[in-house]
């Protein structure tokens, strides 16, 4: 928790992050000690409550952590209430795994001294100024994420005291040296395999289904059919991009436009460049005072640069604008006069000399150059304020009229347009939009059959939207749905006849029979890519103690006989490896350990869920 207080106190994003330190831990059981409500608890864990609200305000925040991960990608998972349903309940378990380790700890005895909260306090940096513990500071933090100081030592107390449970468990794992290394002989070990495809394509014209069978599939795996809710929609879409394309300017007002924002037509100040760089600081002063004392510049950079490419070329570079290259060397380059050339300058790569050898001042570009570009920002810009009037008349009609898009659209001069029928998983730009999404399944349109908010889809950019039509979840009629079980049965029935094939040629194979032709694949490796998946996993699932050994891999399209020849070895793995692989497997043993402790507190305890999940 401390770590992330520490990582997030600092600059305006300060609150936000810092509200997401209460993500796994501080409304387990702070509440008891905040006082209690009267709202029906979220879970009752031996007696002991999960309130409503401590549930709500973990969910939040576990919803802000992934938002911050995934970003857009979290908002479209978000348009759909069975995935948010979803975080919510493993929230909610992880409060009881949290209330569960709490509980042991206070029977254990476990116990934080007032001390030990009070050191932990001053200690924390992000409480600090200088090195020193800040109380101001300490207290506008608390403060951000709402806490007293009596309330955050209490939420401190619960927290240290459940880690002393979790460190005695978890803290005690190590990896050994000889694990690390036979993870890493088993990891990098490679083998060499031969492989036939029994396709089952060939197999296709001889199999047959019947209508029984197909109808049997169908009502045995109802599951498979369902019908995803659709809405098709009306719309009306207004955009200033849009707005823009209708909007007629003069050569005048382009003109007009063009001398009032010239700084934006300056082309920048471009300098010719040429250098000649040394990693050491005595070498380049050495060619400094060569150039000091009358050597010609182009003749030291081909002798002496280690840039040798532009060295080739007398040290010359290219043309920059103020900004392109290291802040250091274009500091130098930029105070230059032409024709002289600089003191050392140092940078990353090393000592330069830098010369100028040619410079460009800035100039605004010709108005034929840029009367285009003029006139498309100017179109843009009349288009902006066109498009805010429009968009409160947008926002006014379509809610005051709930019914119709039609008196919005006349209102707005623009058209009511209209969708096919779309899923939340076939919805296509912009309905694909989440807040589009969200709307138009929303109870509002849907049901009510009311006209949407005007929802932004970026800037000066919006839409509205109402239901058209309407397709609850429900399952397909079979009918709909025969031709793909028939092509599915035919292919279950075909992939029937590649395998006794497949058995077949195994069975040559084990007699010995040479006749078969095998691709042959020497050091696989278990991450190979250009194996099918099945076909990978069966060589390193053979058993290796009598070679060849062979087995069959099932593919999407048939099967697969597979030989293996011969294992090789891992080469040695470097300490840098093997100090990766016992830290990945120190984590996985810890995450282990701290499962099975809650399934073993769980396995004991009475948890009761009064409202439904």
């Amino acid at each position: 928790m401390l770590e992330k207080i520490r990582e997030g106190s600092q600059g305006v994003i300060a609150k936000t992050i810092l509200v997401l330190v209460i993500l796994s831990f501080a409304f387990a059981g702070v509440s008891s000690y905040l006082g209690s409500s009267s709202e029906i608890p979220a879970a009752t864990v031996n007696g002991e409550e999960i309130s409503q609200s401590a549930l709500e305000q973990a969910y939040q925040n576990e919803r802000a952590r992934m938002k911050q991960q995934l970003g857009d990608l979290f908002d479209s998972l978000a348009a759909n209430d069975n995935y948010l349903q979803s975080i919510k309940r493993s929230v909610l378990d992880r409060l009881i795994a949290e209330k569960l380790v709490d509980q042991a700890a206070r029977e254990l005895g476990l116990r934080v001294s007032d001390e030990q909260i009070k050191k932990a306090i001053v200690a924390e940096t992000a409480f600090q100024t200088d090195g020193v513990f800040d109380n101001e500071r300490y207290q506008a933090l608390i403060r951000q994420i709402g806490y007293n100081p009596a309330s955050f030592s209490e939420m401190m107390r619960v927290d240290m005291t459940r880690n002393q449970l979790i460190a005695a468990v978890v803290g005690t794992d190590f990896v050994l040296e000889g694990e690390a290394k036979q993870y890493a002989d088993v990891e990098g070990q490679t083998r060499n395999i031969g492989y036939k495809l029994v396709e089952a394509a060939p197999f296709l014209d001889k199999v047959a289904v019947s209508d029984e069978d197909a109808q049997a599939y169908y009502e045995q795996n109802l599951g498979q059919f369902v019908n995803p809710e659709a809405v098709s929609l009306e719309y009306i879409e207004l955009s200033a991009a849009a707005l823009a394309n209708d909007i007629e300017v003069s050569e005048e007002q382009i003109r007009a436009e063009y001398e009032a924002q010239q700084s934006l037509y300056m082309t920048a100040e471009k300098r010719l460049a040429a250098h000649i760089l040394l990693a050491d600081e005595a070498a380049a002063k050495a060619v400094y005072d060569r150039l000091v004392a009358g050597e010609d510049f182009a003749a030291l950079a081909k002798a002496e640069s280690q840039d040798t490419f532009s060295g080739e070329n007398g040290g010359q570079l290219d043309w920059f604008e103020a900004g392109v290259m290291a802040p250091e060397f274009d500091q130098a380059l930029f105070a230059l006069e032409k024709g002289l050339y600089s003191n050392l300058v140092k940078t990353d790569f090393g000592y330069h000399i830098i010369k100028l050898l040619d410079l460009q001042p800035a100039a605004v570009a010709p108005f034929e150059q840029v009367k285009d570009k003029v006139a498309a920002e100017l179109k843009l810009s009349l288009a902006a304020d066109k498009f805010y009037e429009l968009n409160e008349q947008l926002k006014n009609v379509s809610y005051e009229v709930p019914d119709t898009l039609a008196e919005a659209a006349a209102e707005t001069g623009t058209q009511v347009k209209s969708t096919p029928m779309m899923s939340h998983s076939s919805a296509i730009a912009p309905f694909d939009n989440p807040e589009v999404l969200k709307a138009a399944f929303s109870e509002t349109v849907v049901s009510e059959g009311l006209n949407s908010e005007v929802i932004e889809l970026g800037d000066n950019h919006v839409i509205v939207v109402r239901k058209k039509d309407y397709q609850p979840a429900g399952t397909k009629s079979f009918e709909d749905v025969k031709d793909s079980i028939v092509a599915r049965l035919k292919q279950d029935k075909a992939n029937e006849m590649a395998k006794v094939e497949a058995d077949a040629l195994l069975a040559k194979l084990d007699a010995g029979d040479t006749s078969v032709e095998l691709t042959k694949v020497a050091s696989l490796s278990r991450n190979a890519q250009n194996i099918a998946p099945s076909i990978v996993t069966k060589a390193f699932q053979l058993p290796t103690a009598e070679l060849p050994s062979t087995g069959t891999a099932g593919l999407a399209s048939g099967y697969a006989v597979v030989v293996l020849d011969g294992v090789n070895a891992a080469k040695a793995a470097e300490p840098a490896m093997l100090a990766a692989i016992k830290q990945r497997l120190n984590a996985q043993y810890s995450e282990a350990d701290y499962r099975a402790l809650v399934a073993a507190l769980k396995s004991s305890a009475e948890v009761l869920y009064p409202v439904a999940e």
